[in-house]
Order: structure tokens, then C-alpha cells, then sequence
């Protein structure tokens, strides 16, 4: 990172359903040159609206509030607004979140327990384009993926529908947004995950999604999947 790229100004909105943790960052920020707390906001919903109006350059976004999740703000939020980067500050570390968040758009992903210069750090990192992964993330997603092909089957066993859900599921899609992007119904996508995991001998979702990772349908920074 250069010395320009210290030096510039980072307009930073702040998301978390907890008022004492969105205070206490946002004192921390006020102490940092060059970082400026545009916004805070309570949940996704509140989220999504106060970006469209405040144009953040960064957003850490919690993962689990009320109202509208992070993951479904991110996909909103960088759906209206391409250019945001978004920091995810959470305090779950399970790959289930992980690999939703980075298919939802997000640039980073940082720990609750990560100490003030690393949350400074990585604000800055994702403001440049880069992405932030905590360590312990970066460890597990790293030793996720480098795993052995979990199932015997391969996807040939699945029909032309089935590979595009398997599709949708690795990038992050709820089932009910699967529905939605298909025009079927969510039984029927419910059906077509059930089908999936029997046919390639997975037990989850997130094996699923992990699967084709390793099997190049995907890959983290797709930004859209075709969807026939």
C-alpha cells in the first residue's frame, strides 16, 4: 500500500444490530486520520437505504441482524452501488458464512476479536481493492478447499437444472432467491438441492458449495452465474 494511497480520505459507514459495538467503532475510527464515519445503521434494511443516500467509500457490515441479514445487504448493496467496498466485521468464523459473504460481494472479512490496527488495516486494504481475510479465515477456507473432493459421484450424474442451482447455491443464493431467479417455486428448488446432495453424496449446502468450487463451476469472485 503506497503513502498516496494512506493519505486518502475513506468515507466508512458502520452496520451492527448492537449500539454499543457500532459506538465503540465508531470512536475508534474518530481517532484515525483519513477515515471518516459517514453513517451508522441498525440492520440491512436500514443499511441498504443510508448507502444509496451517504455513498460510502467502505462498509463493515455484521452478518446476523434483524430486519435483512448482511449477506442479503451486501447483494443488495452492491447491486445499486458496484463501486462500495464492503468489509464484513463479524464474530462468526464458520466457512458456511465465509463463502456466502465473498459470493454476495463483500471484499473482506474480519473478526469481532481482531485488534484496532487490524480493523484500520483492513479498511484500508478493501478501500484500495484488495481483499482482507482475518487469518484464522483464510486458514480454514484455504484447508476447506484444498480438501479432497468430498462425494463419489461427479457432476455428470446431475441434469442441466441441477447444475445451475448447484450453481446459484455456491455463489451465496438463499433458496428463495433461487426461486426467484428460475421463476419455479421454492419447493422446487428445495427438490432440486435435495436431488443434488443425494446424487454427489454431500450432506450440506456448504459442501455443495465447496464442491463446485473444487470442481471449477465457480469460483470466488464470479461476479453472475448463466443461468439457463
Amino acid at each position: 500500500m503506497s503513502q498516496r494511497d494512506l493519505d486518502c480520505d475513506i468515507r466508512v459507514m458502520v452496520v451492527d444490530d448492537h449500539a454499543i459495538v457500532r459506538k465503540g467503532i465508531c470512536a475508534l475510527l474518530a481517532t484515525e486520520e483519513h477515515i471518516h464515519v459517514v453513517g451508522e445503521a441498525a440492520d440491512g434494511r436500514e443499511a441498504v437505504e443510508q448507502a444509496k443516500t451517504l455513498r460510502p467509500d467502505v462498509i463493515l457490515m455484521d452478518i446476523v441482524m434483524p430486519e435483512m441479514d448482511g449477506l442479503e445487504a451486501i447483494r443488495r448493496t452492491t447491486e445499486i452501488l458496484p463501486d462500495v467496498r464492503i468489509l464484513v466485521l463479524t464474530s462468526f468464523a464458520s466457512v458456511d458464512m465465509v463463502l456466502p459473504a465473498i459470493k454476495a460481494g463483500a471484499l473482506g472479512y474480519l473478526l469481532k476479536d481482531s485488534g484496532p490496527q487490524d480493523l484500520v488495516s483492513s479498511i484500508r486494504q478493501v478501500f484500495c481493492g484488495n481483499s482482507s481475510l482475518h487469518p484464522a479465515i483464510a486458514r480454514k477456507l484455504l484447508d476447506e478447499i484444498s480438501q479432497p473432493t468430498i462425494g463419489g459421484s461427479e457432476t455428470d450424474s446431475l441434469t442441466e437444472r441441477e447444475v445451475t442451482v448447484l450453481k446459484l447455491v455456491a455463489q451465496g443464493f438463499s433458496n428463495r432467491d433461487i426461486a426467484g431467479e428460475l421463476t419455479v417455486s421454492e419447493a422446487t428448488v428445495r427438490t432440486h438441492v435435495s436431488h443434488i446432495l443425494a446424487k454427489l453424496e454431500l450432506s450440506s449446502r456448504t459442501q455443495a458449495a465447496l464442491y463446485a468450487l473444487r470442481k471449477g463451476l465457480v469460483s470466488l469472485y464470479d461476479e453472475e452465474t448463466d443461468v439457463e
